[in-house]
């Protein structure tokens, strides 16, 4: 095993530069705690990881100009220029050029810009050591946005370069495949893929790097099973079993340096697992801020996140409309489907002194709502990891989930609410539980305690993913 172990980690965005979704916490969260691990883990490895992200028009960072380099497309030179900045100590390389600096956005509502601009990108990160003249030992690649850059580098494998170079693939969603690249591929001249993907699929950057990569990584283990099964596979389910050798699950953490309730400056009132009673006071505080009626007694539901029929949004607002006879408010924050976002504007309306409906982004407000409300719901019809639900219970607020992907490797009985099957009956049954089980203060604060001390931080999954790439490199020679 190398004494250096260097990882580029490839990703379209990260939080502090640029953040959209989940991908945004972690592809900055994870590469920063291998960096940490404690030496009774690494052992006498010493690890380099890196992060590398195209240049975005929106991206937030004090960078240095640190090279150019060509990249060959359609016979032609388009330039690639690296900046570079830092983060936490963690160098970080920033890609610009043509296909990028194009678009001012993160994604765009053109699948084939996209495809364009993180092919480009993808294929520029994977020459990226070669410019720095850095070993790197392993390839980090999330999602479709990157995907092409294992693919490409298999290829590179089979032409006798990349020897030693090990490639991992974290798929985050896997819906979400990419545009077909037929003509960018050829634009860039790399074959299409000559394997058993599933035909529509031979020119998807996704399933290309599923076929690639050495190892394919879901976001939670559950999340590994179900996309071997038609109703999660998304048309990949058969392919996806004969690379099942490769395949494994690591539940993603949270920054638990961010997410602290003890700490948070986006709180009122910090407090502590030993000292729930103070959390009380960012209820009242919300209520207030809301214009809702200021009622410590009176249980708070939350929901935060996209407003899409994936999240079981529509389940939530279905049920909540029918359950009249127990008392109840309910916060909705976020934004998206607007056939959703009208359902939620007609409860408010239908329910003034219950219901609240604030259609945007606020992350300040978000962390309030995690540090006031009693309950949050994440009915979602499926999910791969889920991050909502653990910064929820770090905060005290008890999830209510559908037994799915992470949310069920994450939620039980002793810290939330699971219910198996995503209908407005199954939710209802849930729900009703967890109301007739809050007027029981001892017993709800037991859960909440249970919930808050639970450890969420990404100390395990980073040790898993250094355990892989040991496990790989070994493979490799």
């Amino acid at each position: 095993m190398p004494k250096n172990l260097n990882v580029l980690f490839l990703a379209a965005e990260a939080e502090p530069f640029v953040k959209v979704g989940g991908l945004g916490d972690v592809a900055s969260a994870l590469p920063r705690a291998l960096r940490n691990l404690p030496a009774d883990v690494r052992g006498d490895s010493v690890l380099d990881v890196r992060l590398v992200l195209p240049h975005h028009g929106v991206v937030k960072a004090d960078a240095r100009p640190l090279a150019m380099f060509p990249l060959e497309r359609e016979g032609r030179d388009v330039m690639v220029q690296v900046s570079e900045t830092t983060l936490d100590g963690m160098p970080v390389y920033l890609l610009s050029g043509g296909p990028i600096t194009s678009v001012g956005s993160v994604y765009s509502s053109n699948p084939a810009i996209d495809a364009e601009k993180y092919s480009f990108f993808s294929l520029a990160a994977l020459e990226l050591p070669r410019v720095l003249n850095w070993n790197v030992d392993v390839i980090h690649a999330h999602d479709w946005h990157t995907a092409l850059a294992v693919y490409a580098m298999l290829l590179k494998r089979r032409a006798g370069e990349s020897k030693g170079v090990a490639s991992v693939l974290t798929l985050h969603n896997l819906p979400y495949m990419g545009a077909d690249l037929t003509e960018i591929l050829a634009s860039y001249n790399l074959p299409v893929a000559q394997t058993d993907l599933p035909d529509w699929a031979h020119a998807l950057p996704l399933p290309l790097g599923i076929f690639s990569a050495d190892a394919v990584v879901t976001v939670s283990p559950t999340y590994a099973e179900e996309i071997l099964t038609p109703e999660f596979g998304c048309g990949l389910e058969d392919f996806i079993h004969r690379r099942r050798e490769v395949l494994r699950g690591i539940i993603n953490g949270i920054d638990t340096r961010t997410f602290d309730p003890a700490a948070d400056p986006a709180i009122p009132f910090q407090f502590t697992s030993e000292n729930p009673a103070i959390r009380e006071k960012n209820k009242t505080a919300l209520q207030e801020k809301l214009n809702l009626p200021v009622d410590p007694v009176t249980p708070m539901i939350a929901m935060v996140g996209r407003m899409d029929v994936q999240k079981g949004v529509d389940l939530a607002l279905n049920v909540l409309e029918k359950i009249t006879d127990i008392p109840w408010q309910f916060v909705l924050l976020g934004t998206g489907d607007p056939a959703l976002e009208e359902a939620a504007r007609k409860l408010q309306m239908e329910y003034p002194g219950r219901v609240r409906a604030e259609l945007r982004f606020d992350g300040a407000l978000a962390r309030h709502i995690y540090a006031a409300a009693d309950m949050l719901l994440m009915p979602s019809r499926y999910e791969p990891c889920g991050l909502a639900q653990m910064i929820a219970m770090r905060y005290g607020c008890l999830p209510i989930v559908h037994a799915t992907g992470g949310l069920k490797d994450t939620v039980t009985d002793e810290i939330g609410f699971v219910f198996k099957s995503a209908t407005p009956r199954s939710l209802r049954t849930a729900l009703v539980k967890a109301l007739s089980v809050y007027p029981d203060r001892d017993r709800w604060r037991t859960l909440q305690q249970a919930a808050m001390r639970k450890d969420f931080s990404w100390a395990q999954p980073a040790r898993e993913y250094f355990e892989l790439y040991q496990t790989l490199l070994l493979k490799e020679k």
